[in-house]
């Protein structure tokens, strides 16, 4: 596997992995209703390009397969993070986090789901607050979870 920055010709094929990965893995803890508006298979690729070309985004790449990609901004905030379905638990998320978390001294952020929550606090995030967010009038849970870098 090679974890390499993000080109903007990966961004299609990221919204596809980010859908596919939302209504699979994430599907045992939120219903199909918060599923569908959490990730839609309508989604603006010029939107997606701009965030992640302002973010440090990396992709993960085995066999000329993308099989995950992550994001994080300049302070802090770790924004995706996101593996395919048939590559749970290989280690791409742990590589990714481990080349985002090194761009940042301090303190890191994410808004992690109910789904990822075991494996932020595993790498040493905290829960700051449970949260409810609300996504074309459905309610979501997800935890505010923060990592504090010990210099």
């Amino acid at each position: 596997m090679i974890i390499r920055e993000y080109q903007p010709s990966d961004c299609k094929a990221l919204t596809k992995l980010f859908y596919n990965t939302v209504h699979t893995v994430n599907s045992n803890d939120y219903t199909k209703e918060q599923l569908n508006v959490w990730a839609t298979e309508q989604v603006d690729l010029e939107e997606w390009n701009r965030s992640f070309q302002k973010h440090y985004s990396l992709v993960a790449v085995e066999n000329k397969i993308i099989v995950g990609f992550g994001d994080i901004d300049s302070n802090g905030y770790l924004d995706r993070l996101f593996v395919h379905v048939y590559y749970q638990g290989k280690g791409v998320a742990t590589a990714i986090c481990n080349e985002l978390e090194q761009t940042i001294n301090g303190r890191i952020v994410t808004h992690a789901s109910i789904t990822a929550r075991p494996f932020f606090e595993k790498r040493g995030y905290k829960v700051k607050k449970e949260q409810q967010v609300e996504i074309q009038g459905v309610s979501l849970t997800n935890y505010i979870m923060q990592k504090v870098d010990e210099f």
